[in-house]
């Protein structure tokens, strides 16, 4: 029972973690570059949904996998245009784009499918459980290589930690920029598709249910680099499974339940620890949330 145990605490932490390392990574290629990304939640939101949408509609997930993708980067195109293009406030404007994608799925959802609540249910056979998983943590060694080992790596945290030395260096910083917001939003979205039809076979509404603010904690927490944020999300996603594990096990003195929204807290609770304890000691790209304008 314990092997059991073990074996489906373990299967289930990996699933609770593959979309927070998705939506981590894309937070970083964002914030190495010096933009803020709180729209994390609202680019998982757009590529739940899309993802679900075009899967049922044409019936194959790969498809639908790619519409997620799209979905997510067009967000973050909209949060990118904002941010640099027009230098809003970051966290305003990722904060707008979270509450707007709150709606906006139900919205679309009710038009096409006559229900705000929910998309229509996908058959098993059109499910790509792995395929994301696999996605999540093969792109760990591959960000630590982009970020550490290539020009576009070390352009990308130049324009994150100094853009004035940077730009005289003959650096496009407003291009890389956008290169790393809507990356954000590539992978966002992938792990936003991973939770309608991988992990679930729809898209319900608010489906994501914190996961992109959960990522960015993880962020903080790994410092913003590749594999101690992954090994965050590893964190995260444990105490969820644990969580989930404890329903109907672990009881009150009193022999009674531990009431589910109190099992529910966990996560949350964990990322406002770890927020309160982390963000302090850890060191953000320099020039992170602060908009560039290039000198006439």
């Amino acid at each position: 029972m314990a092997e059991i145990f073990t074996i489906s605490l373990i299967w289930s932490t990996i699933r609770l973690t593959t979309p927070l390392i998705l939506a981590a990574l894309g937070g970083m290629f964002s914030e190495r570059s010096g933009v803020i990304n709180i729209a994390l939640e609202g680019m998982m939101l757009a590529g739940a949904f899309t993802a679900a949408a075009v899967t049922y509609a044409v019936g194959s997930p790969f498809v639908g996998l790619l519409a997620g993708m799209g979905a997510g980067m067009v967000i973050a195109a909209i949060h990118a245009v904002a941010c640099i293009r027009y230098r809003a406030d970051q966290v305003v404007t990722g904060t707008a784009i979270n509450i707007l994608m709150i709606g906006v799925p139900g919205f679309l959802s009710g038009a096409f499918f006559l229900s705000s609540g929910s998309t229509p249910q996908i058959p098993r056979e059109q499910l790509i459980p792995w395929t994301p998983i696999l996605i999540a943590f093969v792109s760990v060694p591959i960000t630590w290589y982009v970020l550490y080992k290539t020009p576009f790596g070390l352009r990308l945290r130049s324009v994150g930690e100094n853009p004035e030395a940077a730009d005289a260096a003959g650096l496009p910083v407003t291009r890389m920029r956008y290169a790393g917001v809507l990356l954000s939003g590539i992978l966002a979205g992938i792990g936003g598709a991973y939770l309608s039809i991988g992990q679930s076979s729809l898209f319900t509404r608010n489906m994501t249910s914190g996961r992109g603010f959960i990522a960015l904690a993880a962020l903080i927490f790994g410092k913003w680099r590749p594999v101690q944020t992954m090994l965050a999300c590893l964190l995260f996603g444990l105490t969820e499974a644990v969580t989930i594990q404890m329903q109907g096990v672990v009881k009150l003195p009193s022999g009674e339940d531990i009431p589910v929204q109190f099992i529910h807290m966990v996560p949350y609770l964990l990322t406002i620890i770890v927020l309160a304890g982390f963000i302090g000691s850890s060191r953000p790209p320099k020039a992170l949330g602060i908009p560039y304008q290039k000198e006439r």
